[in-house]
């Protein structure tokens, strides 16, 4: 992992936790002394923050804590669960011995994560789980959208796996996913990997809840 990935976690774990208040200014020389390293990786990990809405860049003022306009959250999340609903079906249709080992050790990853309820862990492990599907689904292109758009996303697919009773839900929904790829079943892979992803109904209220604790957070 590159230093700049590295802050970038611990700068978005700190907005998320809201040990950084919107509004706040991230200074990149304050932060570059109190993370003993220069300024360049700073301002790349802020550069790379702007792109999730977690920061805004603004001319003369510099980088500020932000927050994305909800509705154009949902319409992100929506676009994932497209994509993934499209990476699922394929992978259903093109698995292999090999893809199919490594979905089975990445379920068997969350279900550690979620029993220890950590989130945190869980968090690393359901990327993993993902990314798995991605590779699986055999479309070069199609999996790299689906990373990018991962990784925009992960503060708030982080701040998900928050709510209440979210683990246990995240892994059932993830036994059921894999069942479904493992059978060949591409329209049930498909359909289970969009409910997964999109956020709607009480998912909506949580994330929308979660964006206001930001907002608030002192």
């Amino acid at each position: 992992m590159t230093q700049s990935r590295r802050l970038r976690q611990t700068i978005e774990t700190e907005i998320v936790d809201g040990r950084l208040a919107i509004g706040a200014r991230l200074d990149e020389t304050e932060m570059a002394e109190r993370f003993g390293v220069s300024r360049t990786p700073i301002r790349e990990a802020l550069l790379q923050l702007a792109m999730t809405g977690l920061v805004e860049i603004k001319p003369r003022r510099g980088a500020i804590v932000s927050a994305p306009d909800p509705q154009l959250l949902i319409a992100m999340f929506e676009t994932m669960a497209e994509i993934e609903a499209s990476c699922g079906r394929l992978a259903a249709r093109r698995l292999v011995p090999e893809d199919e080992a490594s979905l089975k050790d990445a379920l068997a990853a969350c279900a550690v994560a979620a029993a220890a309820e950590d989130p945190e862990r869980y968090y690393q492990e359901n990327y993993l789980f993902h990314t798995v599907i991605y590779r699986a689904c055999r479309n070069v292109f199609l999996s790299e959208q689906a990373r990018q758009l991962h990784r925009r996303l992960a503060p708030f697919r982080r701040m998900q796996l928050r709510a209440r009773n979210r683990l246990g839900q995240s892994l059932a929904e993830h036994e059921a996913i894999v069942a479904a790829i493992i059978a060949g079943d591409e329209a049930a892979a498909s359909d289970r990997l969009r409910a997964h992803v999109i956020v709607q109904g009480d998912r909506f209220c949580d994330l929308v809840a979660s964006l206001r604790s930001i907002n608030t957070a002192a």
